[in-house]
Order: C-alpha cells, then structure tokens, then sequence
C-alpha cells in the first residue's frame, strides 16, 4: 500500500516532486523560448538536486515550505493552461453523452441503426447476466415504490 491517493495524505517527496513540477511550469509561463526554458530548468533542477541529500526532517520541511513561499511570490500572473485541463479554454467542451441516453431514443430513430442497437441490446443482457453471476438477482423486497 505504497500509493494510497484516496486519502489525500502525500509523503514529502511527493510533495517536493509536486513543488518541482509547478515550478517547472511556472518556469514555461515565463520563457516561450525553449533554449531560455531549457536553461532556467536546469538552473532550478540544481537547486532541488543540492537539497536532494538532506536528512533532517525539520530541516527537509522547513526547505519545502520556503520553496513553497517562493513559488507563490515568483507566479506567472497568467499562469499557462493546457487546453483540455481545467481552467483552460476547452475544458470539457466536448461533452460525451452518457450510455443510458440511447435508452431513450424513438423506435424509428433506432430503426435506423439496426445492427447496432441489436448488438447494444445482446451486450446489455450479457452484462446483466454477469451482474446476476457476481452479486446474485435483486430482492424484490428490497425494491421499494
């Protein structure tokens, strides 16, 4: 149980790898040209590395919470987004219907799609028949009106 996130507890070299990693991002915001990037990168890749060796806990969180301290006084005003990220401009701008919808659809509008639906309707019965074989058939007295 090396890696539990559902917790939402990380170990301090996670937090120092998340610490590097939005630093690193920052660092993009500032420079669009790759070799300056590059450069700065390395720069600040030698700063992590000079602390990676050290061993006093209260001295490696002290450290932390400094670079913590600076990366928020040395961010980019507009910080750099992926599209498709959240707090980009196409954040979930497409949006995939769910399953369930072609429930719903007309009989004439499935009609048109018939080897389609026939096979939709033959997986829909296998993963019931699955459901039934792994957690058994519903109770009728548990269904409430």
């Amino acid at each position: 149980m090396a890696n539990v996130p559902f917790l939402g507890i990380k170990t301090h070299s996670q937090k120092v790898c998340s610490l590097y990693k939005r630093a690193l991002r920052n660092l993009e915001a500032f420079y669009d040209r790759r070799h300056v990037y590059r450069y700065h990168a390395v720069l600040l890749r030698a700063r992590f590395d000079q602390n990676a060796k050290v061993t006093d806990t209260r001295k490696a969180i002290e450290l932390l919470k400094e670079g913590e301290e600076e990366l928020f006084l040395q961010q980019h005003p507009i910080p750099k987004k992926f599209a498709t990220s959240v707090g980009g401009v196409a954040h979930e701008r497409v949006v995939t219907p769910p399953d369930w919808v072609l429930d719903y659809w007309h009989p004439l509008e499935k009609a048109q799609y018939p080897e389609y639906f026939k096979k939709r309707e033959q997986r829909k019965k296998e993963f019931l028949a699955l459901w039934e074989k792994e957690y058994g058939k519903p109770d009728p007295k548990d269904h409430h009106h």
